[in-house]
Parts: structure tokens; C-alpha cells; sequence
């Protein structure tokens, strides 16, 4: 998994000139140059200092890699390495990670830091994903990528009912890794909902941007209109209008059809919430989320995935970039949850209403850095992954977290009816 991970990593910054992998000063990108070397130094950190008690590789790493003591406005300014030395310094890292595996007792505690180091490296490489759409750079190529079934495509509308009652939120002791913020399973009680079966599409979005709705204050929230005004947004980001009508879209470097039945993506929580006002719905609590995908209390058993316990596969979900975009919302019926939601994992991340806070009793893992910085902000909770996402990381108890303004994220929603 690991050389897995780092092939991934490598192909997402090939092809690209030393001034791109600089890039421009941007609040929601990294320097890719910078990002490279950033997993590299993470991983020897946790994997090997941590762990083993190794002396740095770089004894200038803390100073430039370390992102919780060097300001992100401040990392296009730092002395980094070359590429070349850059790929080097990773390239020793996961060597000398592959080696103590090979050579030395696979305790619970090594096995977790090295998990730390590989979905740390899958995070980024999700986040390389954005920055290469956000800075329009080609769109990056995986070897044996491979599509997934185009079977049960198109829209795929309506709700479905979920019954209310006692659910246990959050991650159970037996999954094989969890990050802290997804810590423990705690009971919550749930009234009835009725939740879409699949997230909202382009078509649908659509309506609501050609019906003036980001004209309209009285759809938004106080702080959702502030934004709109201030971003001057009259549309989702990427898109564009098209010659005869409706709409195209930026994709990497390309303009490309709109895909009508694909899920709207790069929407903000923000958008979102002003297209659930507008057609009369809701976000979905996180608890009301992960229990539509779960299945429970009257399903039996709460699951791993919304199919089951077994791990993700192609026809069941669009997971680790094998299609490069969002399908339909319509396809890979394998991987429906128990109440008939469709597409929960992968596709695209859903935004729900949950503002990103604590479970009950929360303890900080030794990477304290990867939720408690983020309780106190405005961060809000998405869940579910999305084509981007590998399958090795998501499960449906997985909670990512993002600014409500944020639209480079690979982000959309489904809703809920409202009462």
C-alpha cells in the first residue's frame, strides 16, 4: 500500500514545469514542490523518529516541511530543495520504511504509524488532485486506471424514508484504523427522516442558477449571502455558460460538456444551503448520514460500507481516481445502503449541516494536529469520499471537514425533506 500510495504521489506531480510545481500563492493550494516533500518528511516523523527513534534525514526538514509551524503564506519563500533532491528525500524515507518492515517485529504500534504515514500520503494526494484542477494544469493520469461499470447510469430521484430511533455515531473499536475525531460510537437519538436517494445533479443545480438563485438573498444564510456577495459567485466555479444555452464546465485545462446526471461538484456548503432553501429541502445532520448509509436500528447490524462489510470494488463504488470524474448518479446500484441510498461512498463528498466538533469523551491521537486545530473554527463535516478518494481510506464513519466556502474541494450534497 505504501508503494502504491507513492506511485500515485509521483504521477500526480509528473509532467509538471519547476514553475508549476511552485505554482502561484493561493490560500486553498500548496506549492506541489513543497506538498512532495511535506509527505516525505511526515512519514519520517512518524514512522521512523517517532517510532524508532532515527535522527532526521534532513536536518533542515522541521524547518521547512513541518505545516503546523510554517505558515502557509510563507512556503513559497522557503529555500526548498530542488525536484530532483525533493524526489530523493522521499524516495530514502519510504526506503528506510520498507526496510523496518521487512526486517524488524510488526508490533499494533508500528503498524499504526505506518498507516498514519500511508493515508496521510492518500489525503494528499486527493489534495494534489484539487490543486491540479484549481490551477487548470492537465488532467493527471494513473496507470491501470480502469472505468467502472457504465451500467445504471442517469438520474436516479426521489427519497427515501428512514425510521428514527436509537444509532450508534461513530467508529467502533475493531476497525483496523481510525483517525481520533471518528472516536468512539456513541448512541444518538434520530426522529424519522427521508433522505434523497443520490446526490444532487448538475441538471438540478442548474434550475437553481437559472431561476436567479444567487440573486436572490432570501435563499441564503446570513453568512452564505456575505460570501456570495463578496466572491461575486453568480454560478458554481467551474462553470461556464454555454453557446446556445446552459452550461459547460472547466475540467483540468479542458472546457467539457456539462454532464447532466453527474453530481454537482465543486459546490460550497454555502451553495449548498441556498439550493436546499430554494427548492424547499435540508442538509442532512452527519448522524442522519451516516445512518442512511449504515443501515440500523431496524436493518440489523450497522455496516462498514453501505453494501456491507466487504471492501469497496468498482461496481460498487467510484473510488481511487479509476474513472478521473464523477459517473452518473444513477450507476453502480451494488454499492446502495440498506434504505436504497445511492453512491454514499465515492463519487462525490457530501456536505452535511454538522458543524465539525468532538464526539463525547474525545482523546487526541499523538497526531494532535489532525483534528484539534480545526474544533474551535467553522469548519463543517462532509462524508463519503469521492471519485478521488482511495478506497483504503473511507469508510462511512469517516469524517472530513472543510470551511463552508470552500469550493475546490471535490464536494456536493444530497438533501433532505424538510418536517
Amino acid at each position: 500500500m505504501l508503494l502504491d500510495a507513492r506511485t500515485r504521489t509521483l504521477e500526480l506531480v509528473s509532467g509538471l514545469t519547476d514553475e508549476q510545481l511552485l505554482g502561484p500563492r493561493l490560500a486553498t493550494v500548496n506549492p506541489l514542490r513543497w506538498e512532495l516533500g511535506h509527505v516525505a518528511w511526515f512519514q519520517e516523523k512518524w514512522a521512523l523518529r517517532h517510532q524508532w527513534g532515527e535522527p532526521p534525514i534532513r536536518r533542515d526538514g522541521d524547518e521547512l516541511y513541518d505545516s503546523s509551524r510554517v505558515a502557509h503564506d510563507t512556503r513559497w519563500d522557503l529555500p526548498l530543495p530542488t525536484m530532483e533532491e525533493t524526489r530523493a528525500f522521499a524516495g530514502q524515507v519510504l526506503g528506510r520504511i520498507l526496510d523496518r518492515i521487512a526486517t524488524r517485529t510488526l508490533s499494533a504500534e508500528a503498524v499504526y504509524f505506518y498507516r498514519l504515514a500511508l493515508f496521510h500520503e492518500d489525503m494528499h494526494d486527493e489534495a494534489f488532485c484539487y490543486a491540479r484542477q484549481t490551477l487548470s494544469y492537465a488532467e493527471p493520469r494513473f496507470a491501470g486506471a480502469t472505468e467502472p461499470p457504465a451500467g445504471g447510469s442517469g438520474p436516479h430521484r426521489g427519497d427515501v424514508d428512514v425510521p428514527g430511533g436509537t444509532f450508534v455515531l461513530g467508529a467502533t473499536p475493531e476497525t483496523p484504523f481510525v483517525f481520533d475525531n471518528e472516536k468512539w460510537a456513541h448512541e444518538v437519538r434520530l426522529a424519522p427522516f427521508r433522505i434523497a436517494r443520490a446526490p444532487v445533479t448538475n441538471d438540478e443545480f442548474a434550475e437553481f442558477v437559472e431561476a436567479g438563485g444567487y440573486r436572490c438573498e432570501r435563499h441564503w444564510t446570513e453568512e452564505g449571502w456575505r460570501w456570495c456577495r463578496a466572491a461575486g459567485a453568480v454560478r458554481p466555479v467551474y462553470w461556464e455558460p454555454a453557446g446556445g444555452g446552459g452550461f459547460c464546465r472547466r475540467r483540468y485545462d479542458r472546457i467539457v460538456p456539462l454532464a447532466a446526471h453527474a453530481p454537482a461538484i465543486h459546490v460550497n456548503a454555502f451553495e449548498a444551503e441556498a439550493y436546499c432553501r430554494w427548492a424547499g429541502r435540508r442538509l442532512p445532520t452527519e448522524a442522519e448520514w451516516e445512518l442512511a448509509a449504515s443501515g440500523c436500528p431496524d436493518h440489523g447490524r450497522k455496516r462498514l460500507f453501505p453494501w456491507g462489510d466487504l471492501p469497496p470494488t468498482a461496481e460498487r463504488a467510484n473510488l481511487d481516481g479509476g474513472r478521473g470524474d464523477c459517473a452518473d448518479v444513477g450507476a453502480l446500484a451494488a454499492g446502495d445502503s440498506p434504505f436504497g441510498c445511492r453512491q454514499m461512498i465515492g463519487n462525490v463528498w457530501e456536505w452535511t449541516a454538522t458543524r465539525f466538533l468532538p464526539y463525547p469523551g474525545f482523546v487526541a491521537d499523538p497526531y494532535q494536529e489532525y483534528s484539534v486545530p480545526w474544533f474551535a473554527s467553522p469548519h463543517r463535516v462532509l462524508r463519503g469520499g469521492c471519485w478521488a478518494t482511495r478506497g483504503r481510506l473511507i469508510r462511512n464513519s469517516w469524517r472530513n471537514f472543510y470551511e463552508p466556502h470552500r469550493r475546490d474541494v471535490f464536494a456536493g450534497f444530497r438533501t433532505c425533506a424538510v418536517g
